[in-house]
């Protein structure tokens, strides 16, 4: 066995990682869980650690070996490490209570499993709030035969959202106040420019329906008010990755955030993305990319020019922005672009969630008052033009972004109390509620609203499989509405999920056995996140047959993006690829889409499958799955 050392990869300014992750050879690591001051710039905390440090631990593995880790609990609490996107044996998994009874306060707990996959991926705490209190790190695995796309330069860029408050306490401000955390509240010059561009009346009506239904356009992100810092440093504290011009860089993107998803982009330079959550994909050069929490993505850069670019990760809701520097030497740091304009959600992202959630996934009622009564919404914005338009006789059945929903039939709904100011909208038939073009004038049966009011209680007779997105299933990050679609700067190319295609096949593209439909819900307004209206607690596991294929169908009722993850398995993305389809170890579903992933159930055990952002997770948007049969 290879001589046990300490492991303290960190990654220090200007340094090439290759050589400033001071790594123990492969084989065996010690990791020490400390309690530990974070210095984000701006404030300072207290925080969780590996290696007593806040720079990201590196752990460096081979394809095909064996590791030991021995993790020391240093605090005054339970803790556990989750190996995120490795596939290994169910019991060094590291999720307490499903895996294992967690690691009690001054004990050692060993690690050990087989390294059977090659890529990026990282690991954190799956105890309480310790993942956002900054107990996470990175795993860089190199391929036999080393990696398929060469680099000169080799850089680990891990993302987060270091907020100056505990985790503990932010979850305990959310059940006070879901909006606690937002500051983009709309303020009356808001009201004035909006006047302007849509006129007064319709400002008005506008603010009056966002008010009925307990919103707000700006409903972008749970959190703010956070620092995002690369690899444990802020803007000002400048992370820097060296190059000379003309070498090829490798950037390992790891979006390691409790809540914040990241929009990136190095203005001057070109990312080629060449692996997906671990795994090759075809490369696709782009502009920017979105990554959401939990993912990783390695690009390839060639800057030519002898002078600093910029790496800028803005977060979703255009709140927190980070800058690192790509440099020829140390010292330089890169220009701080303003931020861009926040996006927000309009009424044709509103229409994508009417499509059989009872309306509860951002509470668009109260949990104990029934919407009952919508008299005052004014839907004549559904359709993003500048002006309102009649909706009469809409068909909702191409609720979706370009192509037909799957097939399936609705019952009849009344929208006879859904009246605005100026346009009744009794008998509307919503089967062609598109983003381009004014709905055909056609009359169909009435639809009945009378069940908008329970917190678990569908919308009787919709069709879910109508909340569809580009492909009806291909492209989580393009939204119903315009709000939250995202746009390259300067009009370049933004990364699409359909976008991505595997380098070769992983598994042999057979039918599945059966078909899984997860809904994923919520109420914003007490802050209880769930699946299929049940929160963790109050539902029985999801139970897999060993060897089956599963789809699973994710339709997300909510007006949040939800990063969905599946421990031990890997999760293949239904872009219409067929075996070329990309593999992935978390899925982004963006609001009122559905979106269809496969599962080959090659693994025994029980494991976790949950919303990755933390406080959705904790607060109950998470299963446990167990697997029936297969080897002893």
């Amino acid at each position: 066995m290879p001589p046990i050392a300490p492991l303290r990869a960190a990654v220090a300014s200007g340094a090439l990682v290759l050589s400033a992750a001071a790594a123990a050879q492969a084989g065996t690591y010690d990791i020490t869980v400390d309690k530990i001051r974070i210095d984000a710039g701006k404030f300072r905390k207290s925080g969780i650690g590996y290696n007593n440090s806040q720079t990201p631990t590196i752990l460096r593995f081979k394809e095909g070996e064996n590791v030991m880790l021995n993790v020391s609990n240093n605090l005054r609490e339970d803790t556990s490490i989750h190996w995120h996107g490795l596939i290994l044996p169910f019991n060094q998994d590291g999720v307490p209570k499903i895996s294992f009874d967690g690691i009690k306060p001054g004990e050692t707990f060993t690690y050990n499993f087989p390294i059977v996959q090659a890529g990026t991926y990282w690991f954190h705490s799956h105890s309480g709030f310790q993942e956002p209190d900054g107990a996470y790190g990175a795993i860089v695995i190199e391929p036999k035969g080393g990696e398929r796309v060469r680099a000169d330069r080799d850089y680990v860029v891990q993302l987060t959202d270091t907020h100056p408050q505990r985790g503990k306490r932010i979850m305990r401000n959310l059940k006070m106040s879901a909006d606690y955390y937002n500051r983009s509240q709309r303020t009356l010059q808001d009201l004035i420019k909006d006047s302007g561009d849509i006129g007064l009346k319709a400002a008005l009506e506008d603010r009056k329906m966002w008010g009925r239904m307990r919103m707000m356009p700006t409903d972008v992100e749970d959190v703010q008010g956070f620092t995002p810092m690369i690899n444990g440093e802020s803007t000002e504290q400048n992370w820097t990755g060296l190059f000379k011009p003309g070498e090829k860089v490798r950037l390992r993107l790891i979006n390691s955030s409790a809540m914040a998803y990241f929009d990136l982009r190095i203005p001057g330079l070109k990312m080629t993305v060449v692996q997906a959550d671990g795994n090759d994909v075809k490369p696709v050069t782009v502009d920017e990319l979105r990554i959401s929490v939990a993912e990783t993505y390695d690009v390839i850069v060639q800057p030519r020019e002898n002078r600093v670019y910029s790496i800028v990760a803005e977060s979703m809701g255009r709140t927190a922005m980070v800058r690192g520097t790509l440099a020829p030497r140390e010292g330089m740091a890169g220009p701080v672009p303003s931020m861009r304009e926040k996006p927000r959600l309009t009424m044709a992202d509103m229409s994508g969630m009417m499509g059989g959630m009872g309306m509860e996934g951002h509470v668009m009622q109260s949990a104990t008052k029934p919407l009952d009564d919508m008299s005052g919404m004014n839907h004549s914005q559904m359709n993003m033009q500048p002006k309102p338009q009649p909706m009469e006789g809409m068909d909702h059945s191409q609720m979706g972004h370009a192509a037909p929903a799957p097939k399936a039939s609705a019952a009849p709904m009344d929208h006879s109390a859904m009246t605005g100011t100026d346009q009744p909208m009794a008998g509307m038939d919503h089967s062609q509620m598109t983003q381009t073009a004014p709905a055909p004038q056609a009359k169909a049966a009435p639809m009945d609203h009378s069940t908008m009011t329970g917190i678990n209680q569908p919308m009787a007779g919709m069709d879910h499989s109508a909340m569809t997105n580009a492909k009806g299933q291909g492209d989580p990050f393009y939204a119903p509405g315009s709000g939250l679609t995202p746009k390259a700067a300067n009009g370049g190319k933004f990364l699409s999920y359909d976008d991505l295609r595997a380098r070769k096949p992983l598994y042999k593209d057979r039918p599945a056995t059966r078909e899984i439909e997860l809904r994923l819900t919520g109420n914003m307004e007490r802050y209880i996140w769930s699946i299929n209206g049940k929160k963790l607690s109050e539902a029985e596991p999801i139970m897999l047959k060993y060897g089956e294929r599963v789809r699973f169908k994710f339709v997300n009722e909510t007006m949040m993006s939800h990063p969905m993850h599946l421990h031990g398995m890997w999760s293949i993305l239904d872009t219409g690829k067929g075996q070329y389809d990309p593999i992935k170890h978390t899925v982004s579903v963006a609001p009122g889409t559905t979106v269809y992933t496969e599962t080959e159930v090659d693994v025994t055990g029980q494991w976790a499958f949950h919303c990755h952002l933390s406080y959705h997770a904790d607060a109950g948007m998470f299963r446990k799955v167990v697997i029936e049969g297969g080897p002893a």
